[in-house]
């Protein structure tokens, strides 16, 4: 079974390895890749179709009918925040669409409060990083496949 994970944002695709958080870097959430976005306001899409499992103002997890959930992270250490420079526009338990608006993320607010806008795309609990072969480096567009994971 494989699942295509599109890019949440625009940015500069990079392996989750250059993240620097050791939970992302090392894959203790799990392994994806991740992407440096632009210095502007930017919108963050559902890298997968499914369900909304969790919403938080500066993370989302969609679970796909086949039970692969997708963890985005929307810059390091903002849930500190407490929801400051991101809008949500959808909630909790919605069915969501690949390439669904999710958040309106505020890059330049988050870099204002001296924090990594950097943004962790994870396949929850995959243990192996072998099972995710990244399919975009450097530039990449919102929706664009980033990543393809198998089990």
């Amino acid at each position: 079974m494989t699942t295509e994970v599109l890019a949440p944002v625009p940015g500069r695709a990079v392996a989750l390895s250059e993240v620097p958080d050791p939970v992302f870097a090392q894959g203790m959430v799990g392994h994806g890749a991740a992407i440096d976005p632009p210095h502007t306001v930017v919108e963050a899409l559902a890298p997968v179709s499914g369900t909304l499992l969790k919403l938080m103002p500066h993370a989302y997890i969609v679970l796909t009918p086949a039970k692969v959930g997708v963890l985005v992270h929307l810059g390091l250490d903002t849930v500190a925040l407490n929801g400051e420079g991101f809008t949500t526009h959808a909630a909790q338990g919605d069915e969501v669409t690949a390439g669904q608006l999710i958040i309106t993320y505020d890059v330049p607010a988050v870099v204002a409060k001296g924090l990594n806008p950097v943004v962790p795309v994870v396949i929850m609990d995959e243990r192996e990083p072998g099972r995710i072969t990244q399919r975009a480096d450097g530039e990449i567009t919102g929706g664009a496949e980033l990543f393809v994971a198998t089990k």
